[in-house]
């Protein structure tokens, strides 16, 4: 019978820390390595038996995960915020701590996998990271003029055409080599970012699921390969619930008291449990996302639905939210079916 080994890495740049225990918690092998591929693999084909592997979700995690998975029994990626850490800090206390959780099935899968889409992916955060330092840039720029004193509301003041209004704006030549700089770098980031975005459509053709996404209200061609590249399949969330977690459109609640005596009979309380906002641990992506799809649909195809809540006195972010919760439930819903939108059988009994 093939012994089963749990084997725990604590991964930095330079080194990595490996422990190995048994079915029984038992250190039987601990071993400081390369974090190199060829050294990673040579230590796991040491191991004799039915391999389980776990690691912390890093920078390296991705690369880690691709390597190791066609050589052992299991491989799990796990959130370090997840992790109870214990009173010692250290890297090899650190690698035990792993290894015993996994041992004991106290970790919880950060999700790894679909090598099909591992080029979106990619593609998808080259876009991102693009347009990121390309907002940067524009903060910097109205920064450098309200610091003056100088109003710039809209976006006239990233114009290539009205620069010279806001050179002269400026009472200082440095500071308008300063702001000549700042307006090459956003030129430049533009051009990247048309780039890497024409890029990431053209790689988004390739998947069928894209045109069931595109399909729906709000999610346009960016959008959905966007959706498609961040949650790769719709089969890792069992429930809406799981992905509205995943968006961070989840509310939180906090109850105590559940459960009280009544003539000698244990029932739940009928107090209602306290609502803490939406949850904090979730894709910033997915959620700017489904946001920016109900402010659009809010605009067009369901005008009519959100005047008429905000009619009744409901906050418009409030109502937003619910659309935004409506469309990624029909995204889950229609992505597993393998269905397109039909605007016939939609409702919005719970949209808000």
């Amino acid at each position: 019978m093939n012994q089963i080994k749990y084997i725990g890495m604590d991964v930095h740049m330079a080194m990595t820390v490996i422990a190995v225990l048994d079915s029984k918690g038992k250190l039987i092998a601990e071993s400081i390595i390369e974090t190199k591929g060829l050294a990673i693999l040579d230590f796991i084909k040491s191991q004799r038996g039915v391999i389980h592997v776990t690691f912390e979700e890093g920078t390296q995690a991705a690369w880690l995960y691709d390597l190791i998975r066609p050589h052992v029994s299991r491989v799990i990626v796990c959130n370090p915020p997840k992790i109870n850490q214990s009173e010692n800090k250290g890297d090899k206390t650190d690698a035990r701590r792993l290894a015993e959780l996994l041992r004991l099935d106290s970790l919880k899968a950060v999700y790894h996998g679909e090598h099909s889409t591992q080029s979106l992916k990619e593609l998808v955060y080259s876009y991102l990271a693009i347009v990121h330092d390309r907002t940067r840039i524009k903060n910097r720029l109205k920064a450098l003029f309200r610091g003056r004193g100088i109003s710039c509301p809209g976006d006239s003041v990233y114009s290539p055409k009205d620069r010279d209004y806001w050179r002269k704006q400026i009472d200082n030549e440095a500071r308008r080599s300063r702001a000549d700089r700042l307006w090459k770098q956003l030129d430049y980031l533009t051009a990247l970012s048309e780039e890497a975005e024409k890029d990431l459509l053209k790689e988004s053709r390739k998947h069928s699921a894209i045109k069931i996404l595109r399909s729906i209200p709000g999610i346009g061609p960016l959008r959905s390969a966007i959706i498609l590249g961040i949650a790769v399949t719709p089969h890792r969330f069992r429930t809406v619930k799981q992905f509205w977690n995943y968006c961070g459109m989840a509310v939180r609640t906090h109850a105590t008291g559940e459960y009280e005596f009544v003539e000698g009979r244990v029932r739940r309380s009928r107090k209602q449990p306290l609502v803490r906002g939406l949850n904090r641990n979730y894709s910033r992506t997915l959620k700017e996302v489904f946001k920016g799809a109900a402010l659009s649909v809010s605009a067009g195809p369901w005008k009519d639905q959100y005047e008429a809540r905000v009619n009744e006195g409901i906050d418009p972010a409030i109502v937003r939210l619910a659309l935004a919760r409506k469309i990624s439930s029909i995204t889950l819903a229609l992505w597993k079916k393998g269905e397109r939108y039909d605007a016939k059988k939609l409702t919005f009994k719970h949209a808000a």
